[in-house]
């Protein structure tokens, strides 16, 4: 599934707005932290493609089944422009509003890079459905979760 993004920054929203959608169609709950995280790397993404190229781009999501380019398991956000010029990681000072975007995606998703596509480039990220736990749950002897609870790093 994709979704063409203009080159404007109230795209963001409306590509939030339909990855919510897309989402609750795959049986991830608006209310999931899978879901929220999954929305906040789209935003970052989104973000960055219309500020820093000013070019239109296209929104992907993946849902891994064993075929294409995500795993089983994973939820694979690409996002694709027609800027040929890398992302170039920042980091932001603390009173900085801005520049922490792809910091934002090495923390929350459990892969991300980028590769040049056509004239462009695609950034992209991945979350596993099916994360390690990191906080909550009570585990059984061994350290092993009984369940597929997803709390992504902190």
């Amino acid at each position: 599934m994709q979704l063409e993004i203009g080159p404007d920054p109230a795209e963001v929203g409306r590509a939030r707005r339909w990855a919510r959608s897309r989402l609750a169609g795959s049986g991830i709950g608006e209310d999931e932290p899978l879901a929220e995280t999954l929305v906040l790397l789209i935003s970052e993404l989104v973000t960055n493609a219309v500020v820093h190229t000013g070019c239109p781009a296209v929104l992907r999501m993946l849902f891994g089944a064993g075929t294409g380019t995500a795993q089983p398991g994973t939820v694979r956000v690409e996002v694709a422009d027609t800027s040929a010029r890398p992302p170039r990681p920042r980091h932001a000072d603390g009173d900085d509003t801005n520049g922490r975007g792809l910091e934002l995606v090495d923390g929350l998703a459990d892969r991300w890079g980028w590769q040049r596509e056509g004239a462009g480039k695609s950034i992209w990220c991945e979350v596993d459905r099916c994360a390690p736990v990191v906080t909550g749950v009570v585990r059984e002897p061994g350290g092993y979760a009984p369940s597929c609870a997803v709390t992504h790093r902190a």
